[in-house]
C-alpha cells in the first residue's frame, strides 16, 4: 500500500520556523520526485518545493526561495521541508506528493500519490 504521511505542522509566530516531514512507503522511493504543495482556505493548491530522489535536484516557488529548504533522506524514505522566517501568508495545509519526474514539478496532475496534509498556521 502506498503511503505518504506528513508531520510537523503546527502553530507558530511570524518569523519562526517549522520542519515538515514526509514519510513514504509502498513504492520505489528512488524513482520518484517528492513535492510539497500547500492550500490556503479559498485558494488553489500550489507547488512549494520539490526534490528529485534520483539526483537531488531541488526546486522552489518564488514565494519561498531563501526561506524554505527541501532535503531528502533516501535511507529513511523521508523528505523534509525546513521552513524559516515564516509569514502569515504561509498559513495553509501542506501536502507532500510523489511524481515519476520533477520536470513539471509544480503541476498537480504530474503526481501519482498524495498525503493527507498537515496544517501550518502562522500568526502575527
Amino acid at each position: 500500500e502506498v503511503q505518504l504521511v506528513e508531520s510537523g505542522g503546527g502553530l507558530v509566530q511570524a518569523g519562526g520556523s517549522l520542519r515538515l516531514s514526509c514519510a513514504a512507503s509502498g513504492f520505489t522511493f528512488d524513482d520518484y520526485a517528492i513535492g510539497w504543495f500547500r492550500q490556503a482556505p479559498g485558494k488553489e493548491r500550489e507547488g512549494v518545493s520539490c526534490i528529485s530522489s534520483s539526483d537531488g535536484s531541488t526546486y522552489y516557488a518564488d514565494s519561498v526561495k531563501g526561506r524554505f529548504t527541501i532535503s531528502s533522506d533516501n535511507a529513511k524514505k523521508t523528505v523534509y521541508l525546513q521552513m524559516n522566517s515564516l509569514k502569515p501568508e504561509d498559513t495553509a495545509v501542506y501536502y507532500c506528493a510523489a511524481a515519476p519526474s520533477s520536470k513539471y514539478w509544480a503541476a498537480l496532475d504530474e503526481y501519482d500519490y498524495w498525503g493527507q496534509g498537515t496544517q501550518v498556521t502562522v500568526f502575527s
